[in-house]
């Protein structure tokens, strides 16, 4: 087992750009959900496989904090890993780093309660899945940038 987390890799498209020419703060929300979506692949399949087992996960608090801008065209990596297991609650970090040389961009930290997907109340993490995201896509690296 590899200690790299896994990681994303994305491409910033024009759109995503403000007026000062940089990647529009708001847009790493998205950032983080689609990052957070393909650990989600590396865990449990894909999102309909995560409700077919009763679960599902809602963002109950998201903080964000940049180092440097990224601009139109650069390649973006964001590496997740599990900073918390809680009762209900898990709480996810997402560094973004500029590809190929590691720039540091932005970092998030994500904490996400489980609900049953039918009623939305909270339930307890299950102890394999508590085993499964410490592990879930380590040293796996996923591309949409077309590098």
């Amino acid at each position: 087992m590899t200690d790299k987390p896994m990681e994303f890799r994305f491409r910033v498209r024009y759109a995503e750009c403000d007026a000062q020419q940089v990647v529009f703060n708001a847009r790493y929300a998205d950032y983080v959900d689609i990052t957070i979506n393909e650990y989600i692949r590396a865990l449990f399949g894909d999102y309909r496989d995560m409700l077919k087992q009763g679960m599902d996960m809602q963002v109950v608090s998201m903080t964000l904090n940049w180092s440097a801008p990224a601009h139109f065209d650069d390649v973006l990596c964001g590496r997740v890993t599990v900073k918390h297991l809680g009762n209900t609650s898990f709480t996810l970090e997402v560094q973004f780093v500029r590809y190929p040389d590691d720039t540091p961009i932005a970092r998030a930290e994500v904490t996400y309660v489980l609900v049953d997907p039918e009623t939305l109340g909270k339930k307890p993490l299950p102890d394999d899945l508590r085993d499964r995201m410490q592990t879930a896509g380590r040293g796996t690296v996923i591309s949409h940038a077309g590098e």
